[in-house]
């Protein structure tokens, strides 16, 4: 059943007998954060958890978090490369900047180019809409800019939107928004004549909230794939997914890029499961109601 959003569109579910590429019903998107903040501005997370008093730069948390574009994307890039698996990389615009031969990299090996804000700082819901959809538009323009791939996908920091992110992804022709916790599947977002394909996220599989967050050492997070993959497998019936994130700040660092390989090799090896990219699965999606004259 359709139904209206605090977007502003209108939604309509995935058919009831959606399945993903190859007609598996169940699926795994492996992603990684590729993430850079302005040059005044820091992870608001940090491995000392204890925040400085406000108007110090902290450089421990801005050494941290400069591991991922100096040593993290590398280890995990050679590290798809030698699973042969295709992931969406989710790029900050500033990146572009700073080391454009990387992000070169990651298109060069077909991964899926995702934008992540033109910083980790410019969170859509702090911008009213002409600095968002100026946002939108530089993002987009640094990304193209430096590999010639236009991205067709959006994931804001921290999965953030405000009420305009969709409509105005919508009106800069990206093809889907990933900003969504509300479902498991995806589902169309129409605003008139236009529409944008709304593509969940969990946070389940993520090292972030497990590893920095809850502290947990870097094994926990193979334990709640395998667990939840379990339950897909043993409890239930209809099409779901899995969602592996990896932020090359985080688990780039060898004590959990590990985990990220080895969730890779239970994925290959389980044949039960759909592997590729959203961008992928959004193709798909379109194809389905394509065929079903939606």
């Amino acid at each position: 059943m359709a139904r209206v959003q605090m977007h502003g569109g209108i939604e309509v579910p995935a058919p009831a007998d959606f399945r993903w590429p190859g007609g598996k019903r169940l699926g795994i998107v492996f992603r990684v954060a590729y993430e850079g903040w302005s040059d005044d501005r820091w992870p608001g997370v940090g491995p000392m958890g204890n925040p400085l008093r406000q108007g110090v730069a902290d450089l421990n948390a801005i050494y941290w978090a400069e591991y991922g574009p100096r040593r993290g994307i590398h280890r995990l890039l050679d590290y798809l490369d030698r699973q042969q698996v295709k992931a969406s990389v989710l790029v900050c615009g500033v990146l572009c900047e700073r080391y454009p031969e990387t992000v070169q990299a990651i298109a060069r090996a077909g991964h899926e180019l995702v934008s992540h804000s033109s910083a980790m700082d410019v969170i859509p819901v702090y911008l009213n809409e002409e600095e968002e959809r100026a946002n939108i538009r530089r993002t987009t323009e640094l990304i193209e800019g430096c590999c010639g791939v236009r991205p067709t996908g959006w994931v804001s920091p921290r999965g953030t939107p405000s009420p305009n992110t969709a409509r105005l992804l919508c009106e800069a022709g990206y093809e889907w928004h990933g900003d969504y916790l509300n479902d498991d599947l995806p589902f169309l977002i129409k605003f008139g004549d236009r529409s944008i394909v709304g593509y969940p996220t969990t946070m389940d599989v993520n090292d972030l909230p497990l590893s920095v967050r809850y502290g947990n050492p870097a094994r926990t997070m193979l334990e709640v794939f395998e667990d939840t993959f379990a339950c897909l497998r043993e409890r239930e019936h209809g099409t779901e997914k899995i969602e592996c994130t990896v932020h090359a700040h985080v688990f780039g660092r060898p004590h959990g890029s590990w985990v990220f390989e080895r969730i890779m090799e239970i994925a290959k090896a389980s044949g039960e499961l759909w592997i590729g990219t959203r961008g992928e699965a959004v193709a798909h999606f379109h194809e389905l109601l394509r065929r079903a004259g939606g």
